[in-house]
């Protein structure tokens, strides 16, 4: 079995951009992890569903998603979505993401988001060239909330009635990073 070429990798995962042909392991993964994702997160569920949420994905311009990848075996753990991409001044996007339930709890995804954010800040043309990345977040939501401490996201507020989220509009925590609080942190780490 060959394994893709990954943009980045760790010792245990790494991420690819998402492609069409994913469809069908990420659908059957997302109906595995249901649970998991209840009531905060709805990704698609069919092949239907996936292929236009995918299509803007993978042009990379305006949204730019990732697969979260375990190495020993190329099977999908999660996914991680960088929306909204500004440019210009501004030089921010938005976080969306979500494990799947067989690698839950593994600390894959915490691996896979640090990838992401690696590939987030680092320049143009190795990397997305941003300056800023949030995550608005439930705030029942203790795992999510969890994985971007972890990385050193800062709170800045609530925004109420912010997404319209099964069937209601739902508070959110927003939780942001910057290429200069992040770069301090790579270097204790390294250093």
């Amino acid at each position: 079995m060959s394994f893709p070429t990954y943009l980045r990798a760790g010792p245990r995962v790494g991420i690819r951009p998402l492609r069409s042909a994913d469809g069908p392991e990420f659908t059957a993964r997302v109906r595995e992890s249901r649970a998991l994702h209840r009531p905060w997160l709805f990704p698609p569920a069919t092949p239907r569903e996936y292929e236009p949420w995918a299509a803007p994905l993978a042009e990379g311009i305006v949204r730019a998603g990732f697969l979260v990848c375990e190495l020993a075996t190329g099977a999908a753990a999660g996914f991680v979505n960088v929306n909204n991409i500004v440019r210009g001044a501004f030089q921010c996007g938005a976080l969306g993401y979500g494990a799947f339930a067989h690698a839950a709890g593994r600390g894959l995804m915490g691996e896979g988001l640090g990838l992401v954010l690696d590939h987030a800040f680092a320049p143009a043309p190795h990397g997305l060239g941003l300056h800023r990345l949030e995550a608005n977040i439930q705030p029942g939501n203790a795992p999510s909330i969890a994985l971007v401490e972890a990385h050193g996201f800062r709170l800045e507020g609530l925004s109420p009635d912010f997404l319209h989220v099964d069937g209601a509009w739902r508070d959110h925590e927003r939780w942001a990073l910057t290429a200069e609080m992040r770069a301090p942190r790579e270097a204790r780490r390294t250093g």
